[in-house]
């Protein structure tokens, strides 16, 4: 017997995968804490591959009630482009609590750190290094994932395609880069509150980075098979604009983790 909406919402059917994915986020949450105190990276490496599966498992359930199943419409849209744009606060948010703990820290050092900031016999990174090249990075690919969005508007697939690959690579290559500047640094997370905010901040950023690379991948592979078009793309939105937060983010960490910092 067919049932007949009386609304236009989209009642979401029964799915394993949130219960799923809090589990594996505990497990993540757990390696990290073993292997801070252990050195074991085994059990974070497993829950991080458990977490990726059963979200491509998530994210592939919501392609196809858009795409094959055709529930998203306007007001879904709609809905959806406000649950973005609040995670996205919610995120700022996030990293505004580090970058009040570093100014707490920074404008008020303590008799522990020589009272200065940074601390006696810390070496800080030097800005025009490393820290300004990822900033050249992130700013580019900002532009490249622009230029992807705007070629939906005049049907250029290819360019579409392309821009958006640029991207993730960019982003690639600013993970990259920020390993090698861990590797070098003359200190570490545990030295004093320097170390703790410089490493929390830069790493929840860099961690941010490699979550939107997967968001942006996931979204390259549905332009590859044709899941959106000029009209419906939402998913792309959503993913360019965690990426514009990215950029942006980094933009205010430059400058007052790198840049203030030295001077």
């Amino acid at each position: 017997m067919l049932i007949k909406r009386r609304h236009p919402f989209h009642m979401v059917d029964y799915s394993p995968w949130p219960f799923l994915v809090s589990l594996g986020i505990v497990g993540v949450v757990g390696g990290v804490v073993i292997f801070m105190w252990e050195g074991k990276i085994f059990n974070f490496l497993l829950s991080l591959v458990i977490v990726g599966f059963i979200s491509i498992q998530w994210w592939r359930d919501v392609s196809r009630e858009r795409s094959l199943q055709g529930l998203h419409g306007e007001e879904i849209i709609y809905i959806l482009k406000w649950g973005m744009i609040l995670f996205i606060i919610s995120e700022v948010l996030f990293f505004v609590s580090f970058f009040w703990s570093f100014f707490h820290f920074s404008l008020a050092p303590n008799i522990e750190v020589g009272n200065s900031w940074p601390p006696i016999r810390v070496i800080p990174f030097n800005f025009y290094e490393i820290p300004l090249l990822n900033t050249l990075i992130l700013l580019v690919s900002g532009g490249t994932v622009t230029w992807s969005h705007m070629s939906f508007g005049v049907n250029k697939h290819s360019i579409n395609i392309s821009s958006l690959l640029m991207t993730i690579i960019l982003g690639g290559i600013f993970t990259l880069l920020q390993y090698y500047e861990y590797q070098e640094s003359s200190y570490s997370i545990t030295d004093a509150s320097f170390g703790s905010s410089f490493f929390l901040t830069t790493g929840f950023h860099g961690i941010h980075v490699i979550v939107g690379r997967i968001f942006l991948g996931f979204t390259w592979y549905r332009l590859l098979v044709g899941c959106f078009s000029k009209y419906h793309y939402f998913g792309f939105e959503a993913a360019s604009w965690y990426w514009h937060f990215v950029d942006v983010v980094w933009l205010f960490l430059f400058t007052v983790v790198y840049w203030w910092t030295v001077n």
